[in-house]
Formats: C-alpha cells, sequence, structure tokens
C-alpha cells in the first residue's frame, strides 16, 4: 500500500511538472511573435516605488544606432555564438579568481540577458541560473538573433523603472529610438550594467571612458557583414558558422 501511494504521488507530481513545462514552452513559443505583457523585473521596479516607463516598439523602428551600440557595449559576439560565449565565461573565471580584482566581470550574452529580464528575475542563486540557461537555448533555438535582440532593446531596464529602448530615448533625449544618434545610443548603452545606479546626467570618469570605448567599438564593428546582415530590418538573422 505503501508503495502504491509512493507511486501514485510521483505520477501527480510529474504530470505538475510536465504541465508546467508545457505552459513554459507555450509562452515561449507565443513570444517569438507577441510582445511579454509584463516581466518579473518589471513588477520588481514597480515594487520598489521605481515606476513603470515601458513602450514596445518593432525591430525596424529601433533604428541601427541603438542595436549597434548594445551589441557593442554587451555582447560583440552576439552573432557568432549560440547563446553562451564559452571564451568570455573562461575569461570571466580567471579574472574573478584574482582577489586584486575588486569589481567582479560577467559574461552574459545578450540572449542571456533576454532570458533573464522576460521569463525570471534579478538574482544569483543557481536555481535562476540554471533556469537561465535552459531559457537562453531554448530562444536560440525558437526565436532567433533578430527577435531576441529586439526583446532585449524593449525590456532591458536602461533607468530607474524604465525599460525599453524606446521609454530610454523619450526620457533621455526626448526623441525616438529611430532617431537616436550613435553617441547617445553609446549613452544608453553605457548604463545597462547597472541601470539603477548609473547615471547619463552626471556620468563618472569611468562611464565617460567606457562610452568613449563602446564608440569606437561601434566605428570598429559597424562594417562587419554579419552585424549588418543583423541590423537590416529585411535581413534573416544569421549565425556564424
Amino acid at each position: 500500500m505503501v508503495t502504491k501511494n509512493k507511486k501514485s504521488i510521483w505520477r501527480k507530481i510529474s504530470k505538475f511538472l510536465f504541465i508546467l513545462w508545457a505552459m513554459n514552452l507555450s509562452y515561449i513559443i507565443l513570444t517569438r511573435w507577441i510582445d511579454p505583457p509584463i516581466t518579473m523585473v518589471m513588477l520588481g521596479a514597480w515594487v520598489k516605488g521605481y515606476g513603470l516607463q515601458r513602450d514596445y516598439i518593432k525591430y525596424e523602428e529601433m533604428g541601427q544606432a541603438c542595436k549597434l551600440a548594445v551589441i557593442c557595449a554587451e555582447d560583440q559576439r552576439f552573432t557568432e555564438h549560440y547563446g553562451f560565449d564559452v571564451d568570455a565565461i573562461q575569461k570571466a573565471i580567471e579574472y574573478n579568481q584574482d582577489s586584486t580584482h575588486k569589481i567582479q566581470r560577467g559574461a552574459s550574452t545578450i540572449s542571456q540577458q533576454t532570458a533573464k529580464n522576460v521569463f525570471l528575475w534579478n538574482g544569483r542563486n543557481w536555481v535562476r541560473k540554471g533556469l537561465e540557461v535552459y531559457h537562453t537555448a531554448m530562444i536560440e533555438l525558437i526565436w532567433g538573433k533578430k527577435r531576441i535582440l529586439e526583446n532585449y532593446l524593449n525590456v532591458a531596464e536602461m533607468g530607474k523603472g524604465i525599460f525599453g529602448i524606446e521609454a530610454a530615448a523619450k526620457h533621455y533625449f526626448n526623441k525616438s529610438a529611430k532617431e537616436l544618434s550613435k553617441r547617445e545610443a553609446a549613452w544608453i548603452a553605457v548604463i545597462l550594467p547597472n541601470p539603477v545606479k548609473f547615471s547619463i546626467d552626471k556620468p563618472s570618469p569611468r562611464l565617460i571612458r567606457r562610452h568613449n570605448w563602446i564608440l569606437r567599438q561601434m566605428n570598429n564593428l559597424s562594417t562587419n557583414p554579419e552585424i549588418q546582415a543583423l541590423l537590416e530590418t529585411n535581413s534573416h538573422t544569421k549565425k556564424s558558422k
């Protein structure tokens, strides 16, 4: 009798987990075409009293400057990897093992950040990280690079309670994302590592150096054929072999 009860419990648990997975998979597929109504990161900002400014726009309405700026700032190998930059992860591990470095270096790709921003929450525990790995693999498989970048630019936090490049462009420069210059787009990209702490209004010397570096990278990568293909609104997303 005890054995039968255990089997019954495990069947119920397995069925429940399968239903959760099926619902999650359905949501991943839906967000291939439909913008996420709200995210846990957005809710977290609202609960903290930061408010919620957002304005989803289509890929072709974003302009090339902001797309190129975030790629240069956050993930220059975005078109080359399949969700995870193994070389960057290894370098980050080696860098962080050096006790002389006060600031830890991350290695999250745009794909990983998008998976976290759309489906998960802020945090560093192993459960969230494991879910991030799963969702990253799934959106690489189901969405493709163009949709990943589009969602990233629509849901990434770019200031206290400011989500997405359109809301950020209006807040900081009183213009649409498509009208942003390279310099303006680079300023928004500067604060992405810590949009709550970093400020465009009163940038520190470190942020100014970072801004100048991003501009140089934008000039260097503007002629990369794979990145150019990704930036074009009428191009198909491609990955390097």
